[in-house]
């Protein structure tokens, strides 16, 4: 730890992780609701959910480098980075083989904890740099996915890198560019105020303190609170499907039909289109067999009549 910076924890540090993980909560609350049907597939992956998803990873990002500085910013100390390091990667694979195990082909490879070990380990390297020139590395890499992208990269194991031209399918990407940035920047923050001396501003006073508790123990513990509140969050959602059921066959049919196109296309225009293709089905009077899913070979025909017919009505719009 600097020796300018105070050794006691510093609460508003904490207090910032808790504000954090509570937001990733919300963002969570939002997918899983998506997920059980309550809003339409890829809300939270567009607009402004989108963004707040960018911010929450960023803000995350830079607390972890800020922090990493406070413990390690004088002199490694092995052990308890091995500790916590170990903690975060048995965590890390955990979520992959969980999910790979659930969702095969879009399973989290390289989420925002695999980033964090990452970044952990490669953040040693900056400790002792400048913050100036550490801010220019994280700007470099930052922007490094608009220039450097290449279809060498694309190969499975380099998926992690994030400079290949094809995006990987997974609920959860954190590719080390452009986000190990973010790590960067909260190191050279770090430093910035100890060279400032400001860190008795990171100390918050004991009204503060008493206020904000719960934010304090959600931060002193992320890695239990992030491993723990989705699968609540997804328990409590799945119960309410019991009391409160999502949208009807109907909808739920609307909805895959969305999925499956945004994969390839414009969400706005597979909104349109899955639109037409309900219009069309019920015009043919078969819309409520094939939303039961009593597809025969002459039901499944025509569906794929409705498809292609709306597919050529999209055809002007999307000139």
């Amino acid at each position: 730890m600097s020796a300018n910076i105070s050794s006691s924890r510093l609460n508003r540090i904490d207090i910032a992780r808790g504000l954090a993980l509570i937001a990733m909560a919300i963002y969570h609350t939002g997918w899983d609701l998506e997920f059980f049907g309550y809003m339409d597939p890829g809300t939270t992956a567009h607009g402004g959910w989108k963004l707040f998803a960018r911010l929450i990873a960023s803000s995350f990002l830079i607390l972890v480098g800020f922090s990493l500085y406070l413990a390690h910013g004088k002199a490694i100390r092995w052990h308890s980075f091995g500790k916590r390091l170990a903690m975060i990667v048995i965590a890390a694979a955990a979520i992959t083989g969980l999910t790979y195990y659930t969702s095969p082909d879009s399973f989290i490879f390289f989420g925002i904890l695999h980033q964090i070990a990452l970044a952990s380990v490669l953040g040693l390297l900056f400790l002792r740099l400048p913050a100036v020139l550490i801010l220019v590395v994280a700007l470099l890499i930052f922007i490094a996915p608009d220039y450097a992208r290449s279809d060498f990269f694309n190969a499975p194991l380099l998926g992690f890198i994030g400079l290949g031209t094809i995006t990987p399918l997974s609920n959860d990407y954190v590719p080390l560019f452009p986000w190990l940035s973010a790590v960067l920047t909260g190191i050279a923050l770090a430093k910035l105020c100890q060279t400032f001396n400001l860190s008795a501003w990171l100390q918050s006073s004991a009204k503060e303190a008493q206020i904000a508790k719960p934010l304090t123990f959600i931060g002193k513990h992320s890695l239990a609170f992030y491993l723990i509140h989705q699968p609540v969050l997804m328990a409590i959602i799945y119960g309410i499907t019991f009391i409160v059921p999502p949208a009807g066959p109907e909808r739920a049919f609307m909805q895959a039909c969305q999925t499956n196109c945004a994969l390839e296309g414009d969400p706005q225009l597979c909104a349109q289109f899955c639109a037409c293709v309900t219009d069309d089905l019920q015009n043919k009077n078969i819309a409520k067999q094939i939303y039961n899913g009593a597809i025969t070979e002459e039901l499944n025909q025509s569906l794929q009549e409705s498809a292609q017919l709306c597919s050529v009505k999209m055809l002007p719009a999307s000139e």
